[in-house]
């Protein structure tokens, strides 16, 4: 799976994660500082799988929910139409 953002959102790094701006409607979205990094390496291409391999040996404690994190993320983002899956 490639992950990438649809042409008309833009993505602003905070001090605190990442903040999404969808340029069709003007709706902002934040994601935290997890969620950012997540989204940030599927970007760069990694597989959702990979993505919660390397977040959950950041932090041990929440690796057996990281998939499930990882995959709810893509389908927020899917269905909030900011990004586009191949």
């Amino acid at each position: 799976m490639t992950l990438s953002l649809t042409p008309d959102v833009t993505l602003t790094d905070v001090e605190n994660g990442l903040v999404l701006l969808d340029q069709r409607n003007g709706r902002y979205f934040h994601l935290n500082g997890t969620g950012a990094t997540a989204l940030r390496m599927l970007l760069d291409g990694s597989s959702p799988e990979d993505t919660a391999r390397r977040l959950g040996d950041r932090a041990p404690d929440g690796a057996g929910r990281a998939l499930a994190d990882v995959r709810s993320l893509v389908d927020g983002l899917r269905r909030a139409r900011l990004v586009v899956t191949r």
